[in-house]
Formats: structure tokens, C-alpha cells, sequence
């Protein structure tokens, strides 16, 4: 069993902010430390995952398999007694979903540039076995190329019997689920996907979905209609294939396979999509054997055989990082500074690090980078994938939420959510547990071989934590009425001046050991404040002439360090400066304090919660039960061209399309 420690995670990566988070995941922004590439984290802690283990272990079977130019790469899985880690392609573009909000909605022209892409994405998931059954613009990343990347396949399925195999299970998100899935009726994988592209298509062209409402029976009646508006702006091409994708019987929609070469899909183009992948698996590159055998100190062939085992370990991890800068054109090096590949961590430094992996609600901010990855909305329902089909045994329209899963092998079982007691909003919400029902084998997928049952094993049992505390030297001190502290030795001189002297070097210590704290964040300089971090955790070292480093180097470090802002100093004085991007919101303000003060005033009328920190607003909302419904950011920041504030905006947790009715809401609200 893996050590229950982050040390494996923190011998190859950088972990900055976190930069979405969903159900039972957290995704954190990082940086291989040996190519220097950034990585997106997934972090999944194995208690909160409960019987959704299983489809972890499916999500992750999935992306080893699929290597393909409009798919999200797998790097590396990192698996502790208690959490499992998943590192994957990083794409700072964010989020489809935030891209259409920003846009309102897309020209024929892009939406058919990002639907080539889609399409090619799911001829090529489909050709491998897969269906994936939650396609939704947030599962759509946008990489530095502005190509579209699809992720999470926490819901795909790989029918034992192939593509023509029917499933059963109802999962995904309702607006974009087939009429077959809410009607609880069995279903072809392939042909579901084709109806949620239609929606998507939709989303991208409008702005908005097809079939909408908060109530879910409501929604469900207009999806098994199959009825929806024809905007005015929408070609009749457009409209004739939403048509022929958004049928409401399945046999007579549109395959992938036709939509390769539609003449909608063609218009502008010479050839039809192409699906196949360009970076096939088990490809092996030799420039990046070549430099990794000379880094690792190995025979190529040594080399070429450890990576072409494929054990997505740090080994793959390097190998795909490195191919990929090859493939963006940049040199295929690995950094001269390269971490101890080993387990030898000191306790300061582990401390410092694990800092950055926080899982609470308050944790530090996102920053300018988006990335909406594996974020788990909430839906209609208060089981974030997991909603009621529409059958006659539940036909009365109600807003109270109930939810329903459905095994491959068994009936459908129904389960009523109940009512719970409200809470005043302001006051804590008392705990209780909550037990989802999962499905605990999905059986509409392969069968894993037994020599990987072992594989993700169960947390450990907790234990009480023992309580650890510093010793301290006693020192016999007293006090006089005016509270002047005097020595109580013999020698009062002869103690002052040891006190004096103590004091000193306490205020010494204590400053270098921020210093140190600030070094811990700075990835250019990280391997030089381990060493230092050594140096100044040996308490027996004596220091000669007053001198805090050993060398000038090390002295410049420290300088650098004292003149480089720190994130641990407080908020900053100002609104920070960005460039322009599709997340922000552009006011007619030069103003940023009187911008800062309208959201302030308005986000209570809309009852939602807010932290401030400086010029960064993270802000939630919460159910009349107490559980929190959304989270997200907003922060008014000065754009350099043109020179207005702007609104930087951000979900991280909760339903997309409730996200943005409620920040429109706010920002019009607000007269910014």
C-alpha cells in the first residue's frame, strides 16, 4: 500500500491553486518539475469517493486507452492509502462553456470549427468501444492552441458486446440526455452522444438550450416531445441538422459516421473530418528516449523498454511531456536542476508543500487561469449525476428532488430524498451523513482482469490523531508592576545580554524561515531553498561572523527573495492589471473601488455569500438545507487595452447554466 503522504505527488510537481472542483474531486494547477510543463491535478480523496471508486478506476482504464489530438491526455496516476491522483493535459483556454458566455453565442463559422473538432473526437472515442454520455460544453477544454479537448469519461461506458450493445444505466446531465435515458428505456451509447451533440450544437449557435426549466418533470415532458425553438438567426442548414440529431427516436437520428461528411459540416471545407488519431499509442520517439536515457543515466534500450510498458508512472509522464513540447515545436531538454528521485524529504519541506493541497471550502484563489476540468455540476438533483427518469410510476410535477440509479443487472430502484429541516441562513448547518446509492458494478463495461483488483485499494481506517507539541526551554522570568520583564538570574548583566542576544537570534531565525516560506513558492528557485531549507533547519550549525548565508549566491537568493512580492503579504493595494480575456467582463468604469462597491451592495440581494480579499470576491450560495449549491469568483481587476475595469469571473463548483443566469443577474444588476 502507498505511503499516506504527498511526497510522491511532491517529488516530481509544482502545486499551485486550485482551478476547479467538483462533487468529489479538486483539480489544481502544476508544473512537471523536470520538463517545466504545466499539468492540471485531479485530486480525489478516497473517502469522499465511496462506491463512485469504481468509476474512477473506469475514468481512468478509459484515458489510458484513448490518445487522440481532440482528447484530454492522461500523464500520470499517483495513488495513496487515502487519495488518488490524477495528472493530466493542461489547457489554459478553459472551459467551451465560459467561452460561449463570454461570446453569448458563437458565428456559424467557429461553431462549425469546434464541431469538426467534436465530431472527430467522438468518431474516434466511439471507434475504440467507448460512449461517453456526458458530453456538455463544460467538458470541452480549450488548449493554447484554441482547440477544443474533451474530458472527463467518469460516465463512459465500453459495452461487453460492442457499440451495438444496450445499456441501461441513466447518467449524465438531463439537458442533454437523450429521451431513450430519461424514459428509463435501454439505450445504444453511440446514439445518446449523437442527441447531446445536438444540444451542444444548440448551445453553441444560441447561448442558451434547447430544453430548459427548473423543474424536472417540466423538463423531461420537452425533451420527449422533442420540440424547440428555431431562433431567427439560425440557417436553415443549421436547423435541418440540429433536426436530423435532436430526433426523438434514435433510429432515425444521424450517426456519427454521417455527420463526418454532412454538408453542413463540409461547407467551407475540401474533405470530410478527419477522425483518426495523429499521436497513435505506443508511439516511440527518439529524441525523447535519447534525452531521457541521459538524464536517468540508462541505455536507451533500457529506456525504450521502461516507457513502453505504459505504467503511467513518473517514467510515462516524462515521456509524454517531453513529446509534447517536441510536438509545439520547442527544444526536447529536461531541466539541468532535476529534483532527487527518491523519498528523502525533509519535515519542513513537506510541511511547506502540503500547504498547497488544502481541500476546504475557503481555499486560496484562482487566478487569471481558467480550467473547468472534471467539475461535476449539480443538476436538477441533489445526486450530481444521478436523476429520475420519467416513467408513470413518477409523473407529478414537483420541485422537490428525488433521484433514482439504476443497475445494469437489476430493477429500477427508487429512493425519495425526503424533506429536511430548514436552516436560518447565517447559522451552521448540522451534520449528517450522506449515503448515495451507486451502482456497484457497472457491468456494461469489460470486466477488469483480477491482477488489477488490488489496484485502487480501500482507505484505511481512521484513528485519532496524536497530538504533537513543540518542546520549549522553561525560562523563569517575572515582572514588575509596570510590566517591565527583569532577569531573575544572579548575573542580571551577564542575563540581559544572553536574553538580548536570545531574542536576536529568534527574530533571526524566524525571518529567515519566511523567507524560506516565500522561496517555497517560486519554482525558478526551488531546488536552491530546499538546500537552504536544510541549512537552516540544522539547529546545531553555528554561524561565524553574523553571516546568514554561505556564499554570495546564496546571499543574491535572499535579496531576489526580499524584492519579489509575496501572495503572503496581504492583499494587494490595487486592482491587479491583466489583458483582456474572454472570462472578463469589460465595464465603462476607470473606477475600480466604485465598481468593487456596487457587486458588494448587490451580492446580498441576491443571497449569496461572499469572503473578500482584496479585490477578489469568492462567492457561494446555499440551499434552504444549508449545502452549498454554487461556488464561484469574481474580481474586479484594470485591463491594460483599453484601460477600463473589467470583471474577471470564474466557476468553480455548480451548475453552468445557473452560473451564468446568476452573474448576468449580478453584473445587470450591478449597471456596470
Amino acid at each position: 500500500m502507498p505511503a499516506d503522504n504527498t511526497s510522491e505527488l511532491l517529488k516530481h510537481y509544482e502545486v499551485y491553486e486550485t482551478i476547479g472542483s467538483g462533487g468529489f474531486a479538486k483539480v489544481k494547477l502544476g508544473r512537471h518539475l523536470l520538463t517545466g510543463e504545466k499539468v492540471a491535478i485531479k485530486i480525489m480523496e478516497k473517502k469522499d469517493l465511496g462506491d463512485d471508486l469504481p468509476r474512477v478506476k473506469i475514468e481512468i482504464e478509459a484515458m489510458k486507452n484513448l490518445s487522440h489530438q481532440h482528447v484530454c491526455r492522461l500523464y500520470h496516476v499517483i495513488e495513496t492509502s487515502s487519495k488518488i491522483y490524477m495528472v493530466l493535459e493542461y489547457c489554459p483556454g478553459g472551459e467551451l462553456f465560459d467561452y460561449i458566455i463570454a461570446k453569448d453565442r458563437l458565428s456559424e463559422e467557429e461553431t462549425r470549427v469546434f464541431f469538426r473538432q467534436i465530431v472527430s473526437a467522438l468518431a474516434y472515442v466511439h471507434s475504440q468501444g467507448y460512449a461517453h454520455r456526458d458530453l456538455k460544453p463544460e467538458n470541452l477544454l480549450i488548449d493554447e492552441d484554441h482547440n477544443l479537448k474533451l474530458i472527463d469519461f467518469g460516465l463512459c461506458a465500453k459495452p461487453k458486446g460492442g457499440m451495438g450493445y444496450e445499456l441501461l444505466t441513466c447518467c449524465g446531465s438531463p439537458a442533454y440526455a437523450a429521451p431513450e435515458l430519461i424514459q428509463g428505456k435501454a439505450y445504444i451509447g453511440s446514439e445518446a452522444d449523437v442527441w447531446s451533440m445536438g444540444v451542444l450544437l444548440y448551445a453553441l449557435l444560441c447561448g442558451f438550450l434547447p430544453f430548459d426549466d427548473d423543474n424536472c418533470m417540466v423538463l423531461y415532458r420537452k425533451i420527449t416531445r422533442g420540440t424547440y425553438s428555431h431562433p431567427h438567426w439560425l440557417s436553415p442548414g443549421s436547423i435541418l441538422l440540429m433536426n436530423q440529431m435532436m430526433q426523438v427516436d434514435p433510429k432515425r437520428r444521424l450517426t456519427v459516421k454521417q455527420l463526418l461528411d454532412h454538408p453542413w459540416v463540409l461547407k467551407g471545407y475540401s474533405t470530410p473530418v478527419e477522425w483518426h488519431s495523429k499521436h497513435p499509442l505506443g508511439h516511440i520517439d527518439d529524441d525523447c528516449i535519447t534525452e531521457m536515457a541521459v538524464a536517468f543515466k540508462q541505455s536507451r534500450q533500457r529506456t525504450i523498454k521502461i516507457v513502453s510498458e505504459w505504467k503511467y508512472d513518473h517514467m510515462t509522464a516524462t515521456y509524454l511531456l517531453l513529446l509534447a513540447k517536441k510536438r509545439q515545436g520547442r527544444p526536447v531538454r529536461l531541466r539541468a536542476e532535476r529534483p532527487v528521485l527518491d523519498s528523502t524529504y525533509s519535515p519542513l519541506q513537506d510541511i511547506q508543500l502540503k500547504k498547497s493541497l488544502r481541500f476546504s471550502e475557503d481555499d486560496d484563489g484562482v487566478h487569471p487561469v481558467v480550467l473547468g476540468s472534471v467539475v461535476f455540476p449539480l443538476d436538477c438533483c441533489d445526486d450530481e449525476n444521478s436523476w429520475t427518469p420519467l416513467t408513470p410510476k413518477n409523473t407529478h410535477t414537483t420541485n422537490t428532488p428525488r433521484m433514482i440509479l439504476t443497475s445494469e443487472t437489476s430493477e429500477n430502484r427508487w429512493y425519495d430524498l425526503g424533506q429536511s429541516p430548514i436552516i436560518e441562513r447565517g447559522k451552521p448547518c448540522p451534520q449528517k451523513p450522506e449515503r448515495r446509492e451507486r451502482t456497484r458494478e457497472n457491468k456494461e463495461n469489460l470486466s477488469v482482469n483480477s491482477s488489477d483488483r488490488d489496484v485502487f485499494a480501500l482507505p484505511a481506517p481512521r484513528t485519532p490523531m496524536s497530538s504533537r507539541k513543540a518542546t520549549r526551554s522553561n525560562r523563569t522570568v517575572a515582572t514588575t508592576p509596570n510590566n517591565n520583564i527583569i532577569n531573575t538570574s544572579s548575573d542580571t548583566n551577564r542575563g540581559a545580554a544572553s536574553a538580548s542576544k536570545e531574542m536576536s537570534r529568534r527574530r533571526e531565525m524566524d525571518q529567515q524561515q519566511g523567507e524560506l516560506d516565500m522561496l517555497a513558492f517560486s519554482p525558478e528557485r526551488r531546488s536552491r531553498s530546499l538546500d537552504l531549507a536544510g541549512c537552516q533547519v540544522d539547529s546545531g550549525q553555528k554561524r561565524k561572523g553574523g553571516k546568514v548565508f554561505g556564499s554570495l549566491e546564496r546571499g543574491l537568493d535572499k535579496v531576489i527573495t526580499m524584492l519579489t512580492p509575496s501572495k503572503k503579504r496581504g492583499p494587494r493595494d490595487g486592482p491587479r492589471k491583466i489583458k483582456a480575456q474572454y472570462n472578463v467582463t469589460l465595464t465603462s468604469h476607470t473606477n475600480a473601488e466604485q465598481v468593487l462597491n456596487q457587486i458588494l451592495s448587490i451580492l446580498p440581494e441576491k443571497n449569496v455569500d461572499f469572503i473578500q480579499k482584496g479585490y477578489t470576491l469568492k462567492c457561494r450560495t446555499q440551499s434552504d438545507f444549508g449545502k452549498v449549491t454554487m461556488q464561484f469568483e469574481l474580481e474586479v481587476c484594470l485591463l491594460h487595452k483599453p484601460e477600463v475595469v473589467g470583471i474577471r469571473r470564474q466557476r468553480l463548483k455548480g451548475d453552468a447554466w445557473v452560473y451564468k443566469h446568476l452573474v448576468e443577474d449580478i453584473l445587470s444588476t450591478s449597471s456596470i
